[in-house]
């Protein structure tokens, strides 16, 4: 691993697949009674928070805990940043405060590389989603799902996604976890399909390792995992579509789209959904959508990022061995 985790283009596919293993091994500790492991004991976690989130900040602050770690939460409302304080200082105060590790997340795409890349601060930087560039532990999540439901024969551990064929609909343009899903997806050999109407296609597109549809019901039926983005409403400044029920007709998954799915095939959601858009109630509710299971992969996800980063210079079954010989 390296020392930040910036961007999901910047994991090759040893990366990822060492990353998805360990979460795999760190799952285990959710059916113990006891979900803690001393592995970052005396590490200090601060979760840097400039945009509102729950799952994401939740998230990281139960893995960072699990693995022992101290926790500081910050938020941009009603700290100093509100006052007008810069990035820089804020990131120099938490160097004097000794973090060990800063989860960001911020409305500028691109402050996560800054932050890694100056001299403010010397622990090791997480983007936990930057703008509209890229979110790349929701992507890790996202796999470690497939390959969890998709892998014949088990979990998956030491698989990638090759040959899978994996369908990412919705509001691409505006959308971080779109971005950083296609580059991880493709790094692990999956064929990735986006859908989405013209106008919430990104310019450049035809530059990024994937093909692009405008009709979902062309490739819904030889999809392996269909991924529903939200629609962002508050990232968008024009009408990038006639009606909310146009969208819905021509993009959003029902039950009828779902039935012509190929049977093994599951529906992915990063939240939160906007019910009766994306996505109905009656698929996000079914037994296929995987959204509240993304929601768990993300705390094992996330606990082996922290791991590798900050001191897993053991395997992550070790150490889950000797905490439980203890």
């Amino acid at each position: 691993m390296k020392r930040h985790l910036i961007s999901a283009a910047d994991l090759s596919r040893d990366d990822a697949v060492l990353i998805l293993d360990t979460a795999e091994e760190l799952a285990r500790l959710a059916d113990r009674p006891i979900k803690k492991l001393p592995t970052l004991r005396g590490r200090t976690v601060v979760n840097l928070f400039f945009e509102d989130s729950t799952r994401t900040r939740i998230s990281f602050e139960a893995a960072a805990k699990r693995l022992s770690a101290d926790v500081i939460n910050f938020s941009a409302k009603g700290s100093s940043v509100s006052k007008g304080e810069s990035l820089k200082d804020t990131a120099l105060t938490l160097e004097a405060m000794g973090a060990d590790a800063v989860v960001i997340r911020h409305p500028s795409s691109g402050a996560p590389h800054r932050l890694a890349t100056s001299d403010w601060i010397n622990g090791s930087v997480v983007n936990a989603g930057d703008g509209t560039h890229e979110h790349p532990t929701q992507a890790l999540l996202d796999a470690f799902t497939m390959r969890r439901r998709l892998a014949s024969g088990g979990a998956g551990v030491g698989q990638d996604l090759a040959g899978r064929r994996i369908t990412i609909v919705g509001d691409v343009l505006h959308s971080r976890v779109a971005r950083s899903n296609v580059h991880l997806l493709s790094t692990l050999g999956a064929d990735v399909t986006l859908v989405a109407p013209p106008t919430l296609v990104p310019f450049g597109v035809e530059s990024w390792p994937c093909d692009v549809s405008y009709d979902l019901d062309a490739v819904v039926g030889k999809s392996d995992a269909v991924m529903m983005l939200r629609v962002q409403r508050e990232r968008m400044n024009a009408a990038f579509f006639p009606t909310e029920r146009e969208y819905a007709r021509r993009y959003g998954l029902d039950a009828d789209r779902m039935a012509r799915m190929p049977e093994h095939a599951i529906v992915m959601h990063p939240g939160p959904m906007n019910r009766g858009m994306e996505i109905t109630a009656e698929v996000a509710d079914s037994d296929r959508c995987t959204a509240v299971e993304q929601v768990a992969n993300g705390v094992s996800i996330r606990m082996a990022v922290l791991y590798l980063l900050l001191g897993g210079n053991e395997p992550a079954v070790t150490a889950a061995r000797t905490e439980e010989n203890q």
